[in-house]
C-alpha cells in the first residue's frame, strides 16, 4: 500500500527527469582519474570544472559540449557564470588564481582571459560572486581575504580593459570565508565566526548581529517582492538571511540590524518528501518526525521567495516570509548545488551530477506521463492524492488522462496500484467546482435555468432579456456543432490533444457566462438549428449504412485480442460479398479449422512424447519426434505454394479479389528486404495495420484469423513473419512456442545446415520466445553470425512501431538514452534491438553509455554488436563502474565461457597499445619499454590477476610476451614460478625497482642472486659492444611516463633523469650491492668468490661495503648491550 502524503506537505516535490551520466561519460569525467570538482549553471550554460584543470561549457539546449577552457595553474575549485552577461565566466584554481574569461560567442571569436588575479596565491579560494550590474567578481579564500577582480570587456571599447585597479583587496575578515553574496551595491561576507555587510560604493562595513558562531554557516540576499517587481524603483530593499546554529536563520536589514530569527528546528520535525526519480521507487515514511538541529553551510535564493540549503544527506527549501518549510528531501553525498529558476544541479562526492526540478505534484505526473513512465506516475498520483484530486489539478491532469494512466498499468502484477489509483480517480473534483461559490454569490441578483443540452441560461437583471435569449440559442447551436465535430476525431488525436484542449477551456467561455468553463468555443451566431438537424440526420444515415454493411461481413473481420495499452487501427475498403463468395469463404474457414485441429493433435502428441525422460535426454529420439511434428507446422502455418496462389488469382473474379483483400487484413506482417522474383500483382489494394507496442511486454501473436497468401521462401529472399497467419488459442500458442524453440535449438533436425536454421527463424518468428532465442544465439550459434543477424533483423522489424525509434532517428543521444531508461523494467530482446539502432547511429559514443543497461544487456551482446575497438571502452567502463574491491570478482563473473579471457586479453593488448617496435627488440624486452602506458592497462591488470588453470596462464604469458606487456609478463612469471625468465626480462628492462616487493620479483635464495648477477653481466657486456639506441619519442633513450587516456605519450615530461640514475640500472655492481645489503658484506663477497664470480667493485661500492660493515658492527654491539641490560634486569627482579 502506497502511503499518502499529508495535505500540508503536498504543494511541491523534487523530481529527477534527466540523467547526466551519459554526458559525464562522453566528457570522460566518469573515470577515477579525472572527476568533476565544481559546477555553475545559467540560462544557457552548464559549466563543469575538473580536477585536471579543464572547464567544460555545456550548452543546455541539447546538452552539447561547446567549449573546453584549459588551465595549467591547478585543478578548478570554483566556477561562476555571470548572471547578467552569459559571455563572461569566472574560474578559481587550486593554486589561488582567479581568471575571468570572455567567450566571444556572438562574434564567434576565440575565448580570452580578460582578467587574471594572483591576489590569493598559495591560498584556496572558497567562494566566487558576481556583481549584479558590472563586470566584476568578488573572491574569498581560506585566509579570510576578500578581493575584487574587474573584467575589461571588448564590448565596452578598448579603454575599458585599462582600468586603474583591475584587482583590489576589499577586506580581510577574522577567519575563512564561507560564502559571498552581492546585490544593489552591498556585499555580504560570511566567515566561520560572523557575517559582515559591506557597502562597496561608500566603503562602509557592518557586523550583522552581535553574537558569534563557530562553523560553516551561509548567508545570502532575498528580495521582498516578486520577480516582476524587482526592477521597479522605490521598492522595498532585499533582506539578508544568515544561518545560525540549531536550524536558525537571522533576517537582517541592509544596515546589519537583525529583524527577526526564524527557528526551523520544530518545523523540520516532519517526514522527508521522497525524491521522484527514474532510478528507484519513491518511499514516504510518515513516522519520521524527529526535530532537526542543523548547520546550514550555504544559503541560496531559489525562485522568488524561497531559500535553499543542504547538508551531506538532504536538501532543504524554506519560505522565510511565512516561516515555513516548503519541503526537505533526503539526497545522499551532496557537495555543491547550483540553481537556476526552479532547477537544481547537484554535484555529489563521487563526481556524479543530478538534475532536479522543483514542481507541483500534478506537473510532475504530467511530465512522467509524457515520458511514458506509467508506474512512477501512478505512484505519485496515489502518494500526493490530496493535490491531484483538487479542481486546480484538472488543468494539467484531466480525468481522461488519469484513465489513460490506469489503462497503461499491468493488470496482472500491479493490481494493488490500479485499485488505489481508482480510488483517487473517484475522488477527483471537476474543473468547475471552484466556480460554485461564484454561482451562489450571483444568485441574489441573477437567475438561471438549465437547458436540455446542459447549457446554463443566465437571466441577468442588469441586461436585456433579448440578449440572453440570443446568447443561449447561439450557445446551444455552437455546442451541437462542436459535438458533431468531435465525432470525426480519432481516439489517438484526442489523447495527443488532451492537454491543449484543457488549457483552451478558459478561452472558450462566453462573455456573458465567464464563470462557466464550457467545452466549446464562442463563434458568431451563424449556425442555424435547421443546419444542425440536417447535419445530424446525414451523420446518422451514413453511420447506419456502414453498420449494416459491416454486419453482413462480420465473420470476415479479425477479432484482435490486443493487450492493454496497444491500439490497433485497421483501414480497408469493405464491399458486400455475393452468396457464392460467402459459401466459398465458409468452406475455407472449415478447412482452416480442420488444419488447426490437425496441428493441435500433432503438437499434443509431440508434447506428450517429450515429457518422457528417455526421449528428452536422447538427442536421436528427440530429433525424430520433432521431425514428425515439423511438417504439420509447415503445412498449416507455413508459407503457401506460389503455384497454388497463381491458380487462385487467375480464376478469381473481381468480387473474389475483394474478398481476398478483406481476408488479408490480419496481424501478419511480412518483411521483404529484397525484391521478389514473382510478386503477386493481382491485388489492387492492401490492408494496413498499425500497432503501438510497449517495450515492457511482448505482443500476443494469436490475433489474425485469416492470412494473406505470399510466395514461397527462396534462398535470396528474406521473409520475417512477425505475427501468426491464423488465430491461435493461447494454450496452442504456448505449446507451439515451446516446440519451435526446441526445434531451433536442435539445429532443425532433418534439414541440416545453418541456412535452414535462419529460414525457420524467419518463417516462424511469431512462435519463438525472443529471450530464449537471444541466449541460443549467444551460446549455441555463437560462431555462426548468420543466425544472430536473422534474429536481430526480426527484432528490428518487431520494434519498428515503437515511439523510441522516432527519438533515436532524430539523432539526439542523450534523449534516446533517457527514453530507454524511462521504459524500466526492461525487456532484454526489445532493449537490445533499440541499442543496435543507437549504435548504428552514434557508434562508439553510444557504446560507452551502455554499461547502465547491465545486467539486462550482457557484454556478450555488446561484443556481438560492436566492433572490437568499440567493445573495449564499454567493457572498461562497465568494470570501472564497480567499487575497486569488487572489480576483480565482477570481471570474473563476466567470463562466461572461460574462453572469453583470452579473447578479451588479446583485444586489450591489440588496441590503444604501444607499437611492438617500441617494446620488443628481436623478440626480447626493449630497454625501459615497461614505462609505456597502455590504454586499457587497468583492464589488463585485472584480466591477468583472475584465477585460471595452468594452461590458460601459460597462454596469457605468451600473449603478454608477444605484445610486449612486460608488467603482466613479470606477474605471470611469478605466478608460474618461471623466475629465471623473469630475471632475464628485468635485466633487459634495466630497472632495479622491478626487484622490489610491490610489483616485482625478489630473489629468494643465494642461487637466484647468482643467476641474476650472471644475467646482468651477460647483458651489460652485450650492451657495451653495441651502440645505444634511443626509444622513439625520447631524445635520451627514455620513454614518457605521462600519458593521456588514449595511451599516447606526452613529451612534456620524460624519464631522462631516471634513465641516467645509476642506482636503478640493473648493472652487476648494483646487483652486488643489493646482495650485500641482504646477506651482509663479508658473507656475500665470500660466497661470490666460492662460486667463481669475479668481483670488481668501484670506489663508491667499496665505500658502501665499508659503511655496511660498520653499521653491522654497531648493530651487533647495540644488540649485545640490550641483551646484557635485559639480563641484569631479570636477575635483579629474581633476587
Amino acid at each position: 500500500m502506497i502511503p499518502v502524503v499529508p495535505v500540508e506537505f503536498c504543494t511541491h516535490v523534487l523530481a529527477e527527469f534527466d540523467c547526466l551520466d551519459p554526458l559525464l561519460s562522453a566528457l570522460r569525467l566518469d573515470s577515477g582519474r579525472i572527476k568533476c570538482t565544481c559546477l555553475s549553471v545559467s540560462r544557457k550554460w552548464l559549466a563543469l570544472g575538473t580536477s585536471a584543470g579543464g572547464l567544460h561549457l555545456i550548452q543546455r539546449d541539447g546538452w552539447k559540449q561547446k567549449l573546453i577552457l584549459t588551465h595549467k595553474e591547478g585543478s578548478i575549485t570554483h566556477v561562476s557564470c555571470c548572471p547578467h552577461d552569459e559571455d563572461f565566466i569566472a574560474v578559481a584554481t587550486s593554486q589561488g588564481m582567479v581568471v575571468v574569461w570572455e567567450l566571444h560567442l556572438e562574434r564567434r571569436g576565440r575565448p580570452e582571459r580578460v582578467s587574471v588575479s594572483w591576489e590569493h596565491r598559495g591560498q584556496t579560494v572558497t567562494s566566487l560572486c558576481w556583481d549584479t550590474v558590472a563586470h566584476r567578481v568578488f573572491a574569498g579564500d581560506v585566509g579570510g581575504k576578500v578581493s575584487c577582480v574587474r573584467a575589461g570587456s571588448s564590448k565596452l571599447g578598448k579603454g575599458s580593459a585599462f582600468v586603474i585597479f583591475p584587482v583590489q583587496t576589499i577586506t580581510t575578515v577574522d577567519s575563512r570565508v564561507v560564502q559571498l553574496g552581492y546585490t544593489d551595491g552591498h556585499l555580504v561576507v560570511s566567515s566561520l565566526s560572523r557575517c559582515y555587510l559591506c557597502d562597496t560604493e561608500r566603503e562602509k562595513f557592518w557586523r550583522v548581529g552581535s553574537k558569534e558562531r563557530d562553523g560553516e554557516f551561509g548567508a545570502c540576499f532575498l528580495s521582498q517582492g516578486l520577480a516582476g517587481q524587482r526592477g521597479q524603483t522605490g521598492g522595498p530593499p532585499p533582506l539578508l538571511y544568515c544561518a545560525r546554529p540549531g536550524s536558525r536563520i537571522w533576517e537582517a536589514s541592509f544596515s546589519g540590524d537583525v529583524l527577526s530569527t526564524h527557528q526551523f528546528k520544530q518545523p523540520l520535525a516532519c517526514p522527508p518528501l521522497p525524491l521522484v526519480s527514474y532510478k528507484n521507487e519513491p518511499h514516504f515514511n510518515p513516522a519520521q518526525t524527529n526535530p532537526q538541529s542543523l548547520a546550514f553551510p550555504r544559503l541560496l535564493q531559489f525562485g522568488d521567495q524561497n531559500l535553499l540549503t543542504w547538508t551531506d544527506s538532504a536538501i532543504y527549501i524554506f519560505t522565510p516570509h511565512s516561516g515555513q518549510v516548503l519541503l526537505w528531501t533526503e539526497v545522499k553525498d551532496v557537495v555543491e548545488i547550483s540553481v537556476f529558476r526552479n532547477e537544481l544541479f547537484c554535484l555529489h562526492g563521487d563526481g556524479r551530477l543530478s538534475h532536479l526540478w522543483l514542481v507541483s505534484p500534478e506537473r510532475c505526473v504530467e511530465r512522467l506521463m509524457k515520458r511514458e513512465n506509467w508506474t512512477l506516475a501512478a505512484t505519485i498520483c496515489c502518494m500526493f492524492q490530496y493535490t491531484i484530486i483538487t479542481s486546480k489539478a484538472r488543468k494539467s491532469l484531466p480525468i481522461d488522462r488519469l484513465e489513460q494512466l490506469k489503462s497503461q498499468l499491468n493488470s496482472a502484477s500491479q493490481q494493488q496500484l490500479i485499485g488505489q489509483l481508482e480510488e483517487v480517480i473517484s475522488k477527483l473534483e471537476p474543473l468547475d467546482s471552484a466556480c460554485s461559490s461564484r454561482r451562489s454569490s450571483i444568485s441574489s441578483h441573477e437567475s438561471f435555468n438549465v437547458l436540455d443540452c446542459g447549457i446554463y441560461r443566465v437571466i441577468s437583471r442588469r441586461g436585456s432579456q433579448s440578449d440572453d435569449d440570443t446568447n443561449s440559442l447561439t450557445n446551444q447551436s455552437m455546442l451541437e456543432e462542436e459535438r458533431l465535430k468531435e465525432f470525426s476525431f480519432t481516439e489517438e488525436e484526442q489523447v495527443d490533444n488532451d492537454s491543449q484542449s484543457v488549457r483552451g477551456e478558459g478561452d472558450r467561455s462566453d462573455l456573458g457566462l465567464q464563470f462557466l468553463p464550457l467545452s466549446f468555443r464562442s463563434k458568431p451566431p451563424r449556425v442555424a438549428l435547421q443546419a444542425v438537424r440536417d447535419s445530424v440526420s446525414s451523420f446518422v444515415k451514413k453511420t447506419t449504412e456502414k453498420i449494416n454493411t459491416l454486419q453482413m461481413n462480420a465473420d470476415l473481420w479479425p477479432r484482435p485480442d490486443l493487450r492493454e495499452g496497444v491500439q490497433g487501427e485497421v483501414t480497408a475498403t469493405v464491399t458486400p460479398l455475393p452468396e457464392e463468395g460467402e459459401h466459398e469463404l465458409t468452406a475455407e474457414q472449415s478447412s482452416s479449422e480442420s488444419e488447426l485441429q490437425e496441428l493441435r493433435a500433432a503438437t499434443k502428441k509431440a508434447i506428450s512424447q517429450i515429457q518422457d525422460p528417455m526421449v528428452l535426454l536422447d538427442p536421436v529420439c528427440l530429433s525424430e519426434v520433432l521431425q514428425d511434428w515439423a511438417p504439420v507446422l509447415e503445412r498449416v502455418l507455413g508459407p503457401e505454394d506460389l503455384t497454388v496462389h497463381r491458380e487462385i488469382t487467375n480464376q478469381a473474379k473481381k468480387t473474389l479479389e475483394e474478398e481476398e483483400l478483406v481476408s488479408s487484413m490480419s496481424c501478419c506482417v511480412v518483411v521483404q528486404p529484397e525484391i521478389l522474383t514473382a510478386p503477386p500483382t493481382n491485388l489492387d489494394e492492401s490492408a494496413t495495420l498499425t500497432e503501438e507496442e510497449d517495450l515492457g511486454e511482448s505482443i500476443p501473436c494469436s490475433t489474425a484469423p485469416v492470412r494473406a497468401p505470399f510466395p514461397p521462401l527462396a534462398n535470396h529472399v528474406e521473409l520475417i513473419q512477425l505475427f501468426s497467419p491464423k488465430p491461435l488459442p493461447p494454450d496452442l500458442q504456448a505449446d507451439l512456442s515451446q516446440l519451435a524453440c526446441l526445434y531451433l535449438e536442435m539445429g532443425c533436425p532433418g534439414r541440416g545446415g545453418v541456412e535452414s536454421v535462419c529460414v525457420f527463424l524467419r518463417r516462424y518468428f511469431f512462435l519463438l520466445d525472443q529471450e530464449r532465442v537471444r541466449k541460443m544465439c549467444m551460446l549455441r550459434y555463437r560462431e555462426r553470425r548468420e543466425v544472430l543477424k536473422a534474429y536481430i533483423a526480426g527484432m528490428l522489424e518487431f520494434t519498428q512501431a515503437s515511439k523510441v525509434v522516432e527519438v533515436i532517428q532524430k539523432g539526439d543521444l542523450l534523449k534516446s538514452l533517457r527514453s530507454l531508461r524511462e521504459l524500466q523494467p526492461w525487456n532484454a530482446p526489445l532493449l537490445l534491438s533499440h541499442l543496435y539502432r543507437l549504435y548504428e547511429k552514434h557508434g562508439e559514443v553510444a557504446v560507452r553509455a551502455y554499461p547502465q543497461f547491465y545486467p539486462t544487456i550482457l557484454p556478450s551482446d555488446i561484443m556481438a554488436m560492436a566492433l572490437p575497438s568499440h567493445f573495449l571502452p564499454y567493457l572498461d567502463n562497465l568494470v570501472q563502474s564497480r567499487a575497486e574491491q569488487q572489480r576483480l570478482s565482477f570481471l570474473g563473473s563476466l567470463l562466461q565461457p572461460e574462453t572469453l579471457r583470452q579473447d578479451w586479453l588479446e583485444l586489450a593488448l591489440s588496441h590503444d597499445a604501444p607499437q611492438r617496435d617500441d617494446t620488443l627488440t628481436d623478440g626480447q624486452p626493449r630497454w625501459h619499454s615497461h614505462f609505456f602506458s597502455w590504454g586499457y592497462g587497468r583492464l589488463l591488470s585485472l584480466l591477468i590477476r583472475l584465477p585460471a588453470d595452468l594452461t590458460s596462464k601459460q597462454k596469457m604469458l605468451e600473449m603478454c610476451r608477444t605484445h610486449g606487456y612486460w608488467m603482466g609478463y613479470l606477474y605471470l612469471c611469478r605466478e608460474l614460478q618461471r623466475r629465471a625468465e623473469a630475471f632475464s626480462a628485468i635485466c633487459r628492462l634495466d630497472d632495479m625497482t622491478l626487484l622490489e616487493e610491490d610489483d616485482g620479483i625478489v630473489p629468494q635464495s643465494f642461487d637466484e642472486w647468482v643467476l641474476l648477477l650472471q644475467l646482468a653481466q651477460q647483458i651489460s657486456s652485450v650492451d657495451e659492444a653495441t651502440p645505444t639506441v634511443t626509444l622513439p619519442g625520447s631524445t635520451n633513450g627514455s620513454c614518457s611516463d605521462d600519458t593521456n587516456s588514449n595511451g599516447t605519450t606526452d613529451g612534456s615530461s620524460d624519464l631522462s633523469n631516471s634513465s641516467n640514475d645509476f642506482s636503478i640500472r640493473v648493472s652487476p655492481e648494483n646487483v652486488i650491492l643489493r646482495l650485500v645489503r641482504v646477506f651482509g658484506p663479508d658473507q656475500a663477497l665470500t660466497a661470490l668468490q666460492e662460486h667463481g664470480i669475479q668481483v670488481d667493485l668501484s670506489s663508491r661500492s667499496t665505500l658502501v661495503c665499508d659503511l655496511l660493515r660498520m653499521a653491522e658492527k654497531r648493530q651487533r654491539a647495540l644488540i649485545q648491550t640490550m641483551l646484557e641490560r635485559c639480563d641484569r634486569f631479570l636477575w635483579s627482579q629474581h633476587a
